[in-house]
């Protein structure tokens, strides 16, 4: 997954990998405890995702790329 910047928060990166439909969707997720990042669960949706760093929601994995 492409991103600009040298991190996205852990809810943009689920909306923009096409996880979640919307910004709702990704708090609730998260705020339930069914995202991962790697490998522990996490629940705070401004978690900041660093490229290499993998997260997991039902079943899919997604990793950002620095696209600089």
């Amino acid at each position: 997954m492409p991103i600009r910047d040298q991190s996205i928060r852990l809810g943009q990166l689920l909306k923009l990998a096409g996880l979640v439909p919307d910004g709702a969707m990704a708090r609730m997720v998260i705020e339930n405890g069914e995202v991962e990042v790697d490998g522990e669960v996490v629940m705070r949706r401004g978690t900041q995702i660093r490229p290499g760093q993998v997260v997991t929601y039902a079943g899919e994995g997604v990793s950002p790329v620095h696209e600089g």
